[in-house]
């Protein structure tokens, strides 16, 4: 590809989706349900983070709230209407890797997070 310059490429690209479909997608997020034990298993997994991980700093309160909205936006594409704590899982290890940087921050870490914190 050298010699091509990237933005010929962009421009190129077709469009897959119209600005009002991200919004209509975007507002069906926020309808997926979140039961209160699924809120509790949420809890836990990020005061696991800042209290028993050995995490230098832990999740937090947005963290946490990106860790819902990510599982919400999971549990939609999976083509259910209320999240389940496979999909908290799913999305934890890219929630974790993108909050907590440090040597011991990536899939790994994040394995062992979701091992130590039992779901409801």
């Amino acid at each position: 590809m050298s010699g091509v310059d990237r933005r010929d490429l962009v421009n190129s690209l077709s469009t897959v989706a119209t600005v009002e479909t991200l919004r209509r997608l975007q507002q069906r997020v926020l309808d997926v349900h979140v039961a209160p034990a699924l809120l509790d298993y949420v809890q836990a997994l990020v005061a696991h983070t800042r209290h028993s991980s050995g995490l230098n700093a832990g999740l937090s309160p947005r963290a946490a709230i990106g860790l819902l909205r990510a599982a919400r936006a999971w549990a939609l594409i999976c083509g259910r209407d209320a999240v389940i704590p496979e999909h908290v899982q799913a999305v934890f290890a890219a929630v974790v890797e993108h909050r907590v940087r440090q040597r011991d921050s990536g899939p790994a870490a994040a394995t062992r997070l979701l091992e130590a914190v039992p779901i409801p």
